[in-house]
């Protein structure tokens, strides 16, 4: 048996952006249609550890069988080291022999195929004519974002803020907001991409018809808007399962009783088949709240072998 392992910089040529928005939308389609299994993700935590493993496994029954798991660490303190705190690998398995096909590089696919999700959702869900954005952090996440966005919106300003003064700088051609607040203020779609364990972002900074794609946060104990955004928003995940026992922006505001448990609007890939409706009005503020899937992995994974394969990328092992 051989398999083909992929680097980080090799994903990153053979999922191009644009590709991968296409993609997510395709497999968040496939999951409302019931055509991919996507258990809820296992965690392992430490006792006394500030990181977590994540065990993210995935099956697709046609048109060829195929398993997926993403094995990721998540280390808050890796930023601080220059690194991404996303740390694994994704496999790829043969659904009819279990052989292994590939293993790649899951800080890439997590990096790309996260905000291609968030573009699928603000294609949906954002006012039309949206032309001013606003990223709540600087890091990994907020430049696939930017460009995530890009593909989507037809931009003409950008603001970014961080708490680390200067590093929006490293993103291009945005401004730097001093606050968060500043940021926010005037935009049509917001995309709050931080490691807070606290809301960074508040109801009353929200235009009326904004857009908020929440992606930092994606376990119970931490979250990034504050209770009365999840409240008065039109609220849509990636996936029920997933918000209910790991979202802190959905968790928080339930246990304060500020919102029920039929306040999930729709799954994404429930409007994309036509299952549920989205925005209702242009003054309507929506929510996307993004934990990350094990389907999504897989289609970016298997997108990235194909191309892979094609162009005789990457290394082929024996094993």
């Amino acid at each position: 048996m051989a398999f083909r392992v992929l680097t980080q910089h090799e994903v990153e040529r053979l999922l191009p952006m644009e590709e991968c928005v296409e993609l997510m939308a395709e497999a968040l389609a496939a999951l409302a249609r019931r055509e991919v299994f996507n258990p809820l993700r296992f965690v392992v935590r430490p006792p006394g550890e500030e990181t977590l493993m994540g065990l993210m496994p995935a099956h697709r029954a046609q048109p060829a069988p195929v398993y997926a798991l993403k094995t990721v660490c998540i280390v808050p303190a890796n930023p601080a080291r220059g690194l991404d705190a996303h740390q694994g690998s994704v496999t790829l398995f043969d659904g009819d022999t279990g052989e292994v096909r590939a293993v790649m590089n899951a800080s890439a696919i997590t990096e790309i195929r996260t905000a291609a999700v968030s573009a699928v959702a603000t294609r949906l869900l954002a006012r039309p004519g949206s032309r001013e954005l606003a990223i709540l952090g600087a890091g990994v996440q907020a430049r696939s974002h930017l460009e995530a966005m890009r593909h989507v919106l037809d931009l003409d300003r950008v603001r970014v803020w961080s708490r680390t003064p200067g590093r929006a700088a490293a993103l291009g051609d945005v401004e730097e907001a001093a606050t968060a607040e500043e940021a926010v203020r005037g935009a049509d779609v917001v995309c709050t991409v931080t490691s807070s364990r606290e809301p960074v972002l508040r109801r009353e900074w929200l235009k009326p018809g904004a857009h908020v794609n929440a992606v930092g946060s994606s376990v119970p104990s931490t979250r990034e808007l504050d209770t009365a955004t999840v409240a008065e928003a039109a609220l849509f995940v990636d996936r029920r399962e997933s918000t209910v026992n790991e979202a802190g922006d959905y968790l928080v505001p339930l246990h304060e009783g500020a919102i029920d448990s039929d306040h999930i609007r729709a799954e994404i890939g429930e409007v994309l088949v036509g299952e549920a409706e989205g925005r209702r009005s242009d003054d309507e503020l929506t929510v996307f709240k993004s934990l990350g899937l094990a389907v999504e992995d897989l289609a970016a994974a298997e997108h990235a072998l194909q191309r892979a394969e094609a162009e005789g990328v990457g290394t082929v092992v024996e094993f």
